[in-house]
């Protein structure tokens, strides 16, 4: 395993522990905007928005079109 496998790994837990953060904030945010909010349906629009973020990450990665600056 190379050293920026090494990292990453180490720091698995973290990321999707920022990930999940992410989410529940979006989710009180709608919580405070809309009181009587469908928790399921906020909760299933925000993955997939989050998921669209992702896509055009990866996709973004793939064509050599992402640096850390």
């Amino acid at each position: 395993m190379n050293p920026v496998e090494k990292d990453i790994l180490a720091r698995k837990n973290e990321i999707i522990l920022e990930i999940r953060a992410v989410f529940k904030a979006n989710m009180k945010i709608t919580s405070w905007d809309v009181p009587e909010a469908d928790d399921q349906l906020a909760g299933e629009l925000i993955v997939n928005i989050m998921q669209e973020a992702l896509d055009k990450l990866k996709e973004e990665l793939q064509e050599g079109n992402f640096s850390n600056s």
